[in-house]
């Protein structure tokens, strides 16, 4: 027998006794508390080089771990509705990765790794709906570019999670964490709360330790708020710096998918992989956060954004102290130029999305461009379970193409203005980073309502394409909030090491407790 046989065949033996409790979809074994702990690892504050340390010396294996997190995914994931399905091959993918361990073969960091990815990702084993029931049958041809370039590291493609349907782009007030394929995803500290959106499901699995990484995407604060409102970290990455193909889209101009995790470091080598076979860069990235730099001498642009709320605004009255108390130099700024961009960037994105949704519907099956998906949503009554609006699909239909020239004059004055928003604050007051709150306490869910969601600190770097990260800030009551840096263009490593750095000073991560409730006055 040829070795990549005999290599088959000992992976399904390997998995053979695991798999007699059965994944098909959803994993079939025991639905125990959801303990966080397997042979003395705490998978809550665990991280990757620390798994891969053991795994390395036979402490641990990729099969164990997955098992373990599927296992928690049945005990806690009714709680939180964060994860559509799970993959049936994910146990025999970690087995051919405890394989590639005993033999030394191990392909990276990433090897033996569980990777939840969000449902509007394409993978050719498992559906990919963009949470809509119309894209709810057969699943795509290919896997995404950044689907392939997980499997070919080694990670274990664990499942899917539920998403605010269309990321978010549907209805003039939606829901977030909503969508008729998966229902309400709710935030694992108050579950009454919002997770917010769209990468709602990837942010709330990962606080509830679901999986050891995910995978979000982002047009304008899709990442970042569900990290911050979640308490986990999310990094948006450089416009660019991941692969958009296979990824159900909002616009060209600045979609892009980024990785999500508990800690810097998870979130640094993630982004390594994802970003492609550059080893120079992706040491770089990785360097920078398992590395971090001191804060000592680092000059931080504070954006304080007071409309949050005040106890968000005191939250960031005591992270200034602690990061000056570091040796940071935090200057208070306000980037320029941001009622222009809340005026131009939203018509952009309509021209832009009738383009890119069309492109992509007419690669899959069921509805073959917007008119018709428009269509479908009026026919299909579980498409309106939550709230009935499709707006923006509505306006999207009708919007300029993106050859008009009005349309090309207004996404030109977009991506002067958000990047000289960045570049001239970062100058003026020579900074290493603007740093402002990701999100407020999350809102009460309510569909009749729509979500409670101004929040303008994502807009700047989302729109210029630039890098920006959520780390845990601390809490206001019972519900996190994020400290969000933004940087210049591919400052990604830089951004990263600096994230680290007050990740560590900071300190702010806490397990989720699950309350299904808590007074309004206790978050404000």
């Amino acid at each position: 027998m040829k070795k990549r046989s005999i290599a088959a065949l000992t992976a399904a033996l390997a998995v053979a006794p695991l798999l007699a409790t059965g994944v098909p979809g959803q994993p079939a074994v025991a639905a125990d508390s959801g303990p966080t702990l397997l042979r003395g690892v705490d998978l809550d504050t665990v991280t990757i080089p620390e798994l891969q340390e053991r795994m390395k010396r036979g402490a641990l294996t990729s099969s164990e771990l997955t098992l373990s997190y599927l296992r928690r995914i049945r005990a806690v994931d009714p709680k939180i509705h964060a994860v559509l399905r799970t993959s049936p091959t994910a146990l025999r993918q970690a087995a051919a990765s405890d394989v590639r361990h005993r033999l030394g073969n191990v392909r990276g960091p990433l090897d033996g790794i569980p990777v939840l990815l969000k449902d509007n990702v394409n993978t050719r084993d498992m559906p990919t709906t963009a949470g809509s029931t119309a894209l709810a049958g057969s699943p795509p041809d290919t896997d995404a570019d950044l689907v392939g370039k997980l499997r070919a590291a080694g990670a274990v493609i664990l499942g899917k999670t539920n998403l605010s349907e269309w990321a978010n782009f549907r209805a003039a007030k939606p829901t977030s964490g909503w969508s008729a394929v998966g229902g309400q995803t709710n935030n694992p500290y108050v579950l009454d709360r919002n997770p917010c959106g769209s990468s709602s499901g990837s942010a709330a699995a990962l606080a509830a330790s679901l999986a050891q990484v995910a995978i979000g995407t982002e047009t304008d604060g899709s990442i970042v708020c569900p990290a911050g409102m979640n308490g986990v970290v999310g990094h948006k990455p450089s416009l660019g710096l991941v692969s958009r193909s296979g990824v159900v889209p909002i616009s060209a101009e600045q979609d892009t998918a980024g990785p999500m995790a508990r800690n810097v470091v998870d979130t640094a080598i993630t982004l390594s992989v994802l970003s492609g076979d550059d080893a120079a860069r992706a040491l770089g990235l990785t360097d920078a956060a398992t590395r971090p730099a001191s804060l000592r001498g680092k000059r931080i642009g504070l954006w304080r954004l007071p409309s949050l709320g005040t106890g968000t605004d005191a939250l960031m009255t005591r992270t200034a102290a602690r990061l000056r108390a570091a040796g940071a130099e935090v200057v208070e700024v306000t980037p320029p130029y941001q009622d222009r961009l809340a005026e131009l960037e939203f018509p952009a994105l309509l021209s832009e999305f009738h383009r890119d949704i069309d492109a992509y519907l007419a690669t899959r099956n069921g509805p073959r461009d917007l008119a018709q998906l428009v269509e479908f949503n009026r026919t299909h009554p579980a498409e309106r379970t939550c709230f009935a609006g499709q707006e923006l699909f509505e306006q999207a239909l009708v919007a300029p193409p993106t050859t008009d020239p009005g349309h090309r004059a207004a996404r030109a004055e977009l991506k002067d203005l958000s990047r000289r928003s960045i570049d001239e604050t970062i100058a003026a007051h020579d900074l290493d980073a603007i740093a402002s709150p990701a999100n407020p306490p999350a809102w009460t869910t309510d569909c009749a309502r729509g979500d409670n969601d101004v929040i303008p600190s994502s807009t700047p770097a989302a729109v210029a394409g630039y890098p920006s990260l959520s780390v845990p800030a601390g809490f206001v009551g019972e519900l996190p909030v994020g400290l969000l840096l933004m940087a210049g263009d591919r400052q990604d490593a830089e951004l990263l090491s600096l994230g680290a750095a007050v990740e560590q000073r900071l300190d702010a991560w806490r397990a989720p407790r699950y309350l299904p409730s808590v007074p309004s006055d206790a978050t404000r």
